[in-house]
């Protein structure tokens, strides 16, 4: 198992569960049903979710529901596009949802499955996402791509809005 560097400044913990899997955990000051809200809800996904570097929100849309989709595009300074969906395969609100994720520009083959499983302890919640590929090269490739350091970004955002939406500045 590979586990990313630990040090108490690193929030985001990247371990290797199996040959094929990479795990993301990171916890939250909020409670979880915050936490789901803002994993599912467009207008939250947008300002947290890819919003660095200068990429900008395109396309945005949720239909969270079993058998449902959801579709992300965002558009680089350089017009460049990023985009990626899937299909939504279980929800167990506010603690676990399954969903399929492909990029429409494939950079590794075949779909990845994730899941997200939310565990609330003392009004703090801890946010596993596992992500399985579809063999261990892919997954080695991805561990040496620019992920962990994009979802370590994305995920300080998610904790900036979550404070805000807890101080009562951001309903």
């Amino acid at each position: 198992m590979i586990t990313s560097a630990n040090n108490e400044k690193k929030k985001l913990q990247v371990t290797t569960p199996s040959d094929r899997e990479i795990a993301m955990t990171r916890v939250f000051n909020a409670p979880r049903s915050m936490v789901f809200e803002a994993l599912t809800k467009p207008e939250l996904i947008k300002r947290w979710l890819g919003v660095f570097g200068g990429w900008k929100w395109v396309v945005c849309e949720v239909d969270l529901k079993v058998g449902g989709a959801y579709r992300y595009v965002w558009q680089g300074a350089n017009g460049e596009k990023l985009a990626m969906g899937g299909i939504y395969r279980e929800i167990v609100r506010p603690e676990r949802i399954v969903a399929t994720e492909k990029f429409d520009e494939l950079w590794y083959s075949g779909d990845a499955v994730d899941t997200t499983v939310l565990v609330e302890k003392n009004g703090q919640t801890t946010m596993t996402t596992t992500v399985l590929y579809e063999s261990k090269e892919v997954r080695d490739g991805v561990l040496k791509s620019p992920m962990e350091g994009g979802v370590s970004r994305s995920y300080d955002k998610l904790a900036e809005l979550l404070a805000s939406r807890l101080a009562g500045k951001d309903k």
